[in-house]
């Protein structure tokens, strides 16, 4: 840290709270990076089609979508 602590210093005050702001920044995008579990939002966002659909169903229409195909979702 003696370097950055160095950097630091010959910054003037402005900037220096620009990079206490930074570092704050950095802080906290890591800890949410590493603490956050999936919130699984989407779970049972397709309930309602059980039983109309088999998963092969499901993905013979993703792959005419991929490929440009004309059918619309359902």
């Amino acid at each position: 840290m003696g370097k950055v602590d160095k950097l630091l210093r010959e910054l003037p005050p402005e900037l220096q709270r620009e990079v206490e702001d930074f570092a704050a920044f950095l802080v906290e995008k890591q800890s949410k990076k590493t603490n956050s579990a999936p919130s699984l939002k989407w779970a049972g966002a397709i309930q309602d089609l059980k039983g109309r659909y088999t998963s092969v169903d499901l993905q013979h229409t993703l792959a005419e979508w991929r490929i440009g195909g004309n059918e619309t979702p359902p």
